[in-house]
């Protein structure tokens, strides 16, 4: 998978069990700030899983945060380089959080926090000595999760070439979700010819509200 240089810095993320999830800090120091929540995101033992989560128009990440269903799962984000380290500058107005699972077992589950500011009165970039190239910026879409067998294909905006393509499955639910509900969903995912093709199988929900994320790297 092809990307742009880029520095994952460490989520500050407290080890909460599940059924014990605490407060959030992607707030914390800031006088204006609108908090957004993402889904609970399963993490399997099958690698990285990534999910991007937005601020509102005209405003950037200035704060982030994560709750976790149990300890064993590390939560990153991406950010760009340059100085100073700052709202505008390292971030955007999206956040692409990076989740694995370190321990053994079933998957775990982490929510993505992030806290925004107005966009306005951001830095500017001091770029290193030889500048890097732009980051590629993922373009997410969600897929509303249904009962049943659904197949979608997604592909990038013409003029734009697929670089890669990954999944995540989400949750939105006041506690982390339980095992039999992170279980009743699956996702196959295969590409060719500039096509991301997805099979989503999924059982009753019981009015849990589900997505499945799909970010496209378009150059």
């Amino acid at each position: 998978m092809k990307r742009a240089v880029a520095v994952a810095a460490v989520v500050t993320a407290a080890f909460a069990a599940a059924g014990g999830v605490g407060a959030t800090n992607e707030c914390r120091g800031l006088k204006v700030c609108v908090p957004v929540a993402g889904p609970w995101v399963v993490t399997g033992s099958t690698g990285q899983v990534t999910f991007l989560l937005s601020c509102p128009p005209k405003f950037v990440v200035a704060g982030l945060d994560a709750e976790l269903s149990r300890g064993g799962v590390d939560v990153t984000f991406r950010g760009a380089l340059g100085s100073p380290v700052n709202p505008g500058i390292t971030t955007s107005r999206s956040a692409e959080f990076l989740g694995r699972l370190l321990a053994g077992g079933a998957p775990a589950t982490f929510r993505p926090h992030i806290g925004c500011i107005p966009a306005s009165g951001s830095g500017e970039r001091f770029p290193t000595v030889v500048r890097p190239a732009p980051p590629l910026r993922p373009v997410a879409v969600q897929l509303a999760v249904r009962p049943g067998v659904h197949r979608y294909a997604e592909r990038c905006a013409a003029g734009k070439t697929l670089e890669s393509a990954s999944h995540s499955i989400g949750f939105y639910t006041p506690a982390p979700p339980d095992a039999s509900v992170v279980r009743s969903v699956s996702v196959t995912q295969s590409a060719g010819g500039g096509v991301v093709r997805l099979v989503v199988r999924a059982g009753p929900l019981s009015g849990v509200r589900a997505i499945v994320q799909v970010e496209l790297e378009c150059a």
